[in-house]
């Protein structure tokens, strides 16, 4: 079984589409960082830490994800996979570089449209690299591509909030945006290593998009393991929206910090990332995706409702490790079943059927969440948050029952 492991491993590295979009991650993961922590400190800066500009900058990267991921998802499906991300990218650093001319010689308020443009295009680019995975990877390698793409989200949840940090710090607003757009502009040079996209067999019939995006919704209907999934994105996008963006005020109330704290708290919640999607890495094989999920939203309940009554740094600190330790669970468990369980053809669908319900539910929790806090307490909101990842696992037991072999496209 373990040199089974490190062969799958070796043909893993060796695959020239991983490899590549890694690569283009990297560059991504790079650029976003910069962005997310440049904006937010140069917003807090320039409002005084108006709390409503602040949380903008949250609904202007989530929102989108919402409203376009079932366009973005169908579209991916009729769409070249490789062609459709190095446009992605590509329209992105444009979009980029228009802002920073702008934000020199216009409206401070346009900084937002670099993070509302990026989230946008992200969902057409998301779902034809999932394509391309289903397309060239064998199952049994495909949940250990998942925690190798976790474990690197896992990396920048750790340095990601330093080099953000300083290269605003060191060199503000102006340079870390042109940073933000020459990491999408190299990204897209580095997604044209690529192999030739597949060219379709020409049809008679044009395919139509509101018969498309119909069938992705009546595919998802047809499966029981992927209306579970429904189910739980639903109550797990609230269950994260509420608490969201509540994380500053358990520096500023529960530990009596300042605001700059949370800095520690994320790199503790990346770091415990980072060695859990390592571990799941090297137990993909044994353990079913299901499982996976189950054991990381479960752990995700405990922690969260410990978390908001945590009055105490140490304690607070170690519950935000074991958090990030468990998230890839969650993360590589979902990616793994929705793979397992869809035809290539809907992949996009799919991913834009589901992905909303997380997001849609997650923006409408954030929205709500600071006025539940004025209602109640911070230990409330987390309660409640608590509460929804609690109904998440009761709707994952019966996927349980469901053997490995049994789950692949149940609907054929």
């Amino acid at each position: 079984m373990q040199l089974e492991q490190q062969s799958d491993s070796i043909r893993i590295f060796s695959n020239r589409i991983v490899m590549s979009i890694m690569a283009s991650n990297v560059l991504l993961q790079l650029g976003i960082w910069i962005r997310n922590f440049a904006i937010l400190l140069y917003v807090t800066d320039i409002t005084n830490n108006d709390p409503i500009y602040i949380s903008l900058i949250s609904v202007v990267e989530f929102a989108p994800i919402f409203i376009f991921s079932f366009i973005g998802g169908t579209f991916a499906d009729r769409w070249k996979p490789k062609l459709t991300m190095v446009w992605c990218d590509l329209l992105s650093a444009v979009s980029i570089f228009v802002v920073l001319l702008t934000l020199m010689y216009g409206s401070w308020y346009m900084i937002f449209f670099a993070t509302l443009v990026s989230a946008i295009l992200s969902q057409f680019s998301m779902p034809s690299a999932m394509r391309l995975f289903k397309q060239h990877i064998p199952g049994q390698q495909l949940q250990s591509v998942m925690a190798m793409f976790q474990s690197l989200m896992a990396i920048f949840m750790v340095i990601g909030p330093v080099i953000g940090t300083l290269v605003y710090q060191r060199y503000g607003i102006f340079i870390s945006i042109g940073i933000m757009g020459l990491m999408f502009l190299l990204s897209a040079i580095v997604l044209l290593l690529l192999p030739k996209d597949f060219e379709k067999e020409e049809t008679e019939e044009q395919p139509n998009f509101k018969k498309e995006l119909a069938d992705g919704f009546k595919y998802v209907l047809s499966s029981k393991i992927l209306k579970t999934m429904g189910v739980i994105f639903a109550v797990c996008g609230l269950g994260v929206g509420v608490v969201q963006p509540l994380a500053v005020f358990l520096a500023i109330e529960n530990l009596g910090m300042t605001k700059e704290f949370i800095q520690w708290l994320l790199m503790a919640n990346g770091i415990g990332m980072l060695i859990g999607g390592g571990i799941i890495f090297a137990l993909s094989k044994k353990v079913s995706p299901q499982m996976l999920l189950a054991i990381g939203v479960g752990m995700s309940m405990v922690a969260t409702i410990i978390i908001g009554y945590s009055t105490n740094i140490p304690l607070t600190i170690a519950l935000q490790f074991i958090n990030g330790l468990f998230l890839p669970c969650i993360q590589i468990g979902i990616n793994t079943l929705i793979m397992k369980n869809t035809e290539a053809a809907f992949i996009g669908r799919v991913n834009g059927v589901l992905s909303p319900m997380f997001m849609g539910t997650m923006v409408i929790g954030m929205s709500f969440s600071g006025v539940i806090k004025s209602a109640t307490s911070l230990s409330s909101v987390y309660l409640m948050s608590g509460a929804l990842f609690l109904i998440g696992v009761l709707a994952i037991l019966p996927l349980l029952k469901i053997k490995d072999n049994e789950s692949s496209l149940e609907m054929n």
